[in-house]
């Protein structure tokens, strides 16, 4: 079910940047060039992380499903997630620096900037779930270990 709700993400996070990106760039169109430049560069990027995060939480769960999550190398695609979380947070908070600039009212961008706060104790939550992760892969070489023990043993 989790890859489903993946690759519809996935695909509306394409048609955002094949839609709504070059809508957007329209819309700004009475701002100077820099503000649209900077504005429609922070959601493609906010989307590329959403996207990089997508990729990586498929991998992980194609790990899971080969028996392989268990090893050094699920460490990488935790670590990018680790990365693309707490670089969204860090987009949303310069979008909200940004928009504080104009005349958005302060209550949006205190709720934007909320929101990058959230993304990154996510990010913090991720790294809890990377010390599960490790410990298990621990626990799992400790047992391997017993096992092989126990054989010898036996025998």
């Amino acid at each position: 079910m989790l890859r489903i709700v993946i690759a519809v993400a996935m695909l509306g996070s394409v048609a955002v940047q094949a839609l709504i990106v070059p809508l957007l760039w329209l819309d700004l169109g009475e701002n100077e060039l820099w503000g649209r430049i900077f504005l429609v560069s922070l959601v493609v990027l906010g989307v590329g992380t959403l996207q990089v995060f997508g990729v990586c939480v498929w991998m992980l769960l194609t790990r899971v499903r080969a028996g392989s999550i268990f090893s050094e190398s699920s460490f990488r695609y935790v670590d990018v997630i680790i990365g693309a979380i707490l670089t969204a947070a860090l987009l949303t908070w310069i979008l909200a620096a940004l928009l504080a600039q104009g005349s958005i009212a302060p209550g949006v961008v205190a709720l934007i900037g909320g929101a990058g706060v959230v993304l990154a104790g996510m990010a913090l939550l991720v790294v809890v779930m990377k010390a599960l992760l490790r410990q298990a892969i621990d626990r799992e070489a400790e047992a391997c270990s017993w096992r092989s023990e126990l054989d010898n043993e036996v025998i």
